[in-house]
Order: C-alpha cells, then sequence, then structure tokens
C-alpha cells in the first residue's frame, strides 16, 4: 500500500489524544486503506497485535457485531485491561445504536478509537447527540493530484508521463484509488466508478433517507452535474423540472441535495458576500467529491472542461484545510474565497485566457478586492504567465503540486 501521508501524519499527531478519531469520504476514497496504514504505523512504535481490535462492518465475516450489545461485548472480551487498546472501527454506519457502544467503549476502558464513515450526516447528527466536544473529523478525499503521481509511479514504473500528459490522464478519470492499482482502460475505469457512484447511492442516499422516486432523485442529481461551477437554488431546479413538465416540490429538491451531501456525492459552498462580511443563504455552487463520478455518469463533455477544472482546484482546497467560499462582491463573483487559521486567498479559474476580453473578466474581480490576500488566477495556459497588478497568474499543475499557496 502507498501511504497517504497527509492522513496518517494528522492521525499520528492524534495517538493516545482523548478524543474519538473519526475518518469520513465517500465510499472507495481510501479510508480503510488509511486505517490499515495506520494500524501498521502502531505496530512499528511497539504496540501489539493484541493491543490492536480491527473490524471492517462491511465483511461478511463480523455480521454478528451489527447490533450494539453484540459488539459491545465482542470489544469487551478482547480488550487488554492492562493496557491501552487501539479500536479501528470501519464503516461503523453499519451497527445499529453505534455511538452508545462507541460512547461506552471510551468511558469504560483505557481505549483510543478511530472510526471511519460514510454518511456525514448519519456520523454528525449522532455524535452531536452523544460525543460533543470528545471526537476530531479528519476527512478523506480522493487521490490529490500529487498522490496519483505517486500512485502511478509505484503501479506503473513503466508508464514515463510528463506532469501535462499525467493531469490529463487525472483530469479524465479522477482520483478514486482503485482506479490507479491496476492498469484499466478509460472505459473499465468509467465502469468501476459508476458501481462506487450506483453503491452510494443505494446505500447510504436511497436507503438512507427511505428515498422512493430513485428516477426523480437521479434528474436532480444530472441537474447539479450540469451545474458544476454554476450558482443556482432549490428555486431553480423546480422551475427547470417545471419547464420539463414534471413537477417537483422545493423542499424535495432540497431534502435530495441534502442527502447527496450527506453521502458525499456533492459538496455545497455557499457565497459569502465581501462587502457585507455575511454568509448568503441563495444561490450556492455544488461541486462533485471526484470528478469521475462527472464522466462516469454523464459522458465527456468539452463545454464542462471548466467547470471540471474549478472542481478539481475545489477539492485541493478542502484537502489543504480551507474553509471554502464563493465569493460576490457586487456584481462580480470570484470563485473561491478560501479561509485557514485566520490566512485567506482569493482564486478564479479558467480552462483558458484566449483573448483580452477573458483576461479582463478573470482579473477584474480580484482587482476589484483591495485587501493585502494572495490572489491567483488558476488556468491551463502553456506560455502566458504574468501577473497583473499583483494577481498572480498559475499553470494548475503547479497549483496542485505547490503546497505554498
Amino acid at each position: 500500500m502507498i501511504d497517504r501521508i497527509a492522513y496518517l501524519n494528522q492521525l499520528m499527531e492524534l495517538i493516545d489524544k482523548p478524543f474519538i478519531k473519526i475518518l469520513t469520504g465517500i465510499r472507495r476514497s481510501g479510508k480503510s486503506s488509511v486505517l490499515l496504514l495506520l494500524k501498521e504505523k502502531l505496530k512499528k512504535n511497539k504496540i501489539t497485535e493484541n493491543q490492536i481490535i480491527h473490524i471492517n462492518f462491511e465483511s461478511f465475516s463480523f455480521s454478528e457485531l451489527l447490533s450494539a450489545k453484540s459488539l459491545y461485548n465482542y470489544v469487551s472480551d478482547k480488550i487488554q485491561k492492562e493496557k491501552k487498546t487501539y479500536l479501528l472501527l470501519d464503516e461503523i454506519q453499519e451497527v445499529e445504536q453505534w455511538e452508545k457502544v462507541v460512547n461506552s467503549l471510551m468511558l469504560d476502558y483505557d481505549t483510543d478509537i478511530y472510526i471511519t464513515g460514510s454518511n456525514s450526516h448519519l456520523l454528525s447528527s449522532e455524535l452531536a447527540t452523544y460525543l460533543t466536544g470528545r471526537y476530531i473529523e479528519i476527512p478523506i478525499y480522493t487521490l490529490s493530484f500529487a498522490e496519483y503521481l505517486q500512485f502511478n509511479s509505484a503501479y506503473s514504473p513503466d508508464n514515463k508521463q510528463s506532469i501535462k500528459k499525467a493531469f490529463t490522464t487525472y483530469l479524465r478519470m479522477g482520483g478514486f484509488p482503485v482506479l490507479y492499482t491496476a492498469n484499466y482502460s478509460e472505459e473499465t475505469a468509467y465502469k468501476i466508478v459508476y458501481d462506487i457512484y450506483s453503491s452510494v447511492i443505494l446505500r447510504d442516499t436511497v436507503q438512507r433517507h427511505k428515498i422512493r422516486d430513485i428516477e426523480l432523485l437521479e434528474r436532480v442529481i444530472k441537474f447539479a452535474f450540469n451545474n458544476i461551477g454554476k450558482t443556482f437554488s432549490g428555486k431553480n431546479v423546480a422551475d427547470y423540472f417545471k419547464s420539463q413538465q414534471r413537477k417537483i416540490d422545493i423542499n424535495t429538491v432540497y431534502n435530495y441535495l441534502y442527502a447527496l451531501e450527506g453521502a458525499f456525492i456533492l459538496y455545497r459552498t455557499p457565497r459569502y458576500d465581501l462587502k457585507g462580511k455575511e454568509i448568503l443563504k441563495t444561490q450556492e455552487k455544488y461541486y462533485l467529491s471526484d470528478i469521475g463520478l462527472f464522466y462516469a455518469t454523464m459522458g465527456y463533455k468539452d463545454e464542462m472542461i471548466s467547470g471540471i477544472l474549478e472542481n478539481i482546484v475545489f477539492l485541493e482546497l478542502k484537502r489543504r484545510g480551507y474553509t471554502v467560499f464563493v465569493g460576490k462582491q457586487a456584481d462580480k463573483e470570484i470563485d473561491f474565497v478560501a479561509e485557514k487559521q485566520g490566512n485567506k486567498i482569493y482564486i478564479q479559474v479558467a480552462y483558458k485566457l484566449e483573448n483580452e476580453r477573458t483576461v479582463k473578466r478573470e482579473f477584474s474581480s480580484l482587482l476589484a478586492v483591495k485587501d493585502q490576500y494572495p490572489k491567483y488566477v488558476v488556468t491551463m495556459d502553456d506560455f502566458w504567465k504574468e501577473s497583473v497588478q499583483g494577481v498572480k497568474h498559475v499553470y494548475i499543475t503547479d497549483f496542485l503540486l505547490d503546497q505554498s499557496y
């Protein structure tokens, strides 16, 4: 397995700290692998095998542990009473009343607990009830471009690629780790991603939220996917369906979008009014948890390239720990206002700056912001790399590979 250093570093800093560590993310993003990597790190730190209890609740071998009582009894029997026990509980949401078990195991024994889950709403609502102030969430995303290069080097050492060609592959395939552990054709890769998508829709959306009209849900998904990088509201979606002679209640739209957020299919990004310094409640943007989901379900559309690039930059900002907003200033929009630990950066994303009109459009929004925080225009232009009045023009792979941004 390839070390996913960023996540391991976060976990290593939290070992033996009195918090439950929660790894969240879409299915097949690599949560289980990160747990296995953590297990190996623990053993290298002189933690013995019998001090580690590792359970994957999607494995049939643990199917008898899906009730609170059976899980508590099983773990209690295995816990080393005289030493700290490390609990690695994978896909915990499969267990009924799991939050009560985790709470009890934390209180009753000397434990260090790590759990993973594939439904953010389920985890956050239950944890807020039982474990307030006693847990830390670590989002696990699909592979970044830097991680893709690492995987490609390890699993396909003969596949030497320039950075530009490698990015083209990443741009077309997305970042699900499984795609880069073998030499899959594009067609097979999309089938794998579609199967992941179908599993997420069924298990983490339809079943969890008891959605009956699956065909309508799929239509809402298609609308959201086709509007990557564009602001819209529930009313926009309802109006679109009305134009298609299909009626849908606005509350139903929001319920579906909420369910898709919970399953990590979509990430909602609110707008932030730079002048009024407030978060706006309408016309948000939605981004996919991995661009491979778009290709696997919608096919390749050249006209979507700007939105896809925007999606890639959004995910990179999230990986780096930024809180991300869509910026609004008067009649201008800034793709991303990203904040972290009191610092801020502004980013516009475009495919190419093909003419003066495009240059003016992309730079003017940033030039209108008069503070001293860094401002970038990120594109796929090969040659034009100048700055305009302090606003830097950055090639997208440079941005993705340079952690200083």
